[in-house]
């Protein structure tokens, strides 16, 4: 059995980011996925990496994860694109939280600018001058390709940070041993460490299922749909729009905010399905639209179904339809992810023993907060026995 410092059982963004600053530390790192790849939210999703959208804790862990996504970038290609983000209004009362936003974006010191509608209509192609009041756009934000970004991470990580990566690896019991751990797996196999982060929100209700149950967790549905490859048609970056002005953290900080929201209809289809309207184009050319948010308590989130609601798809595209004039409409696929977040937190943290750490929960966040995120919380974990912790040069154990 090896012995390494710190094992992380989960190889999504947040445990794979955690494995990119533990090694960073000089520890001796194991990264162990159930799957062949990773399969779960973390390629289920738009891939935008918005700090603009999150609250003041989170856009700052959201700024720190932009800059080591772009470093990672410069030396491997994990499919950054420094294109932007926009927020398009589509009335007045956008406009207003718009303005708002980019005032306080001027007192953190984060980089943006609004756009008029003429602006906007040269910028985006298709873009429907019925709909576009104006932008607010922010130069610094990233997009990746979901499906490729974590499996080009790990594999970095493994041939030039001496990750050891174990997939097809289920994890059935963590046992404290002292100052060490055992982790056993389903196989037979046992891997010892000093430290256990659990990033998998099914393998911690596997592994600790009373605790899950009575966690705080509750498990979001969300719904996408990605068209064919656009013939020539070139939309850049992330495109967010007024349903997504009304829904953002970062605009619940405007001083208008709230009023704007009472004025809502609760019955709305956008309301009921929590859609809010993005666009991305993936690198094929394709242009991915949604996205509708369902929720259900963690420990019944098969009452979600595994079933696409087609309402929910038809709801989307008509909206998205009122946007933008897409050369091509035809779908190539649509599919759901379902993440984890907290109610009444923003992230689900326990320590089931000193050494033990369970860290999930990070919900729509992961892809932009994660990174930053994962470099406090190794930071606060080894805060107390890094003066113990040998730096250590150790040979490529890829178990891949």
């Amino acid at each position: 059995m090896k012995h390494y410092d710190l094992i992380i059982i989960g190889g999504g963004i947040l445990g794979t980011f955690h494995a990119y600053h533990a090694l960073h530390m000089g520890l001796k790192v194991a990264l162990i996925e159930q799957h062949s790849q990773p399969q779960s939210a973390t390629v289920r999703n738009f891939g935008q990496v918005v700090p603009s959208g999150m609250n003041a804790v989170w856009q700052r862990l959201g700024r720190e994860s932009l800059m080591y996504y772009k470093a990672i970038q410069e030396k491997f290609d994990i499919s950054v694109r420094q294109n932007g983000t926009v927020y398009l209004a589509s009335n007045n009362e956008e406009m207003t939280l718009l303005e708002e936003l980019a005032d306080i974006n001027k007192s953190n010191d984060y980089a943006s600018h609004m756009l008029t509608a003429r602006q906007c209509l040269d910028r985006y192609e298709g873009l429907r001058a019925d709909y576009c009041k104006g932008g607010l756009f922010f130069p610094e934000e990233i997009t990746v390709e979901p499906r490729v970004a974590v499996y080009r991470l790990l594999q970095y990580l493994v041939e030039q940070h001496t990750l050891s990566y174990f997939p097809h690896t289920l994890i059935s019991d963590i046992q404290p041993q002292g100052e060490h751990c055992v982790i056993a797996a389903s196989d037979g196999r046992r891997f010892v460490s000093d430290k256990v982060i659990v990033c998998n929100g099914s393998e911690f209700k596997a592994l600790y299922p009373q605790l899950f149950a009575e966690s705080n967790l509750q498990a979001v549905k969300i719904q996408m749909l990605q068209t064919v490859p656009q013939p020539s048609q070139r939309l850049a970056g992330s495109i967010l729009t007024g349903l997504t002005i009304r829904r953002y953290e970062s605009f619940a900080e405007c001083p208008s905010y709230q009023a704007i929201k009472a004025q809502e209809d609760p019955g709305s289809p956008a309301r009921q399905w929590g859609v809010h309207i993005l666009f991305k184009q993936a690198a094929d050319g394709s242009v991915i639209i949604g996205d509708s948010h369902e929720y259900a308590d963690a420990a019944h989130a098969e009452a979600l179904g595994f079933d696409l609601n087609e309402d929910i798809n038809r709801y989307m595209l008509e909206e998205a339809a009122k946007i933008f004039n897409l050369q091509h409409w035809q779908l190539q696929r649509s599919w759901y992810g379902i993440y984890s977040q907290c109610k009444g937190s923003e992230i689900f943290q326990h320590n089931v023993a000193d050494n033990i750490h369970i860290v999930t929960g990070i919900g729509g966040k992961g892809m932009t907060g994660s990174a930053g995120f994962a470099k406090e919380n190794i930071n606060d974990i080894f805060r107390d026995s890094m003066h113990t912790v040998p730096h250590r040069n150790v040979s490529i154990n890829n178990q891949s």
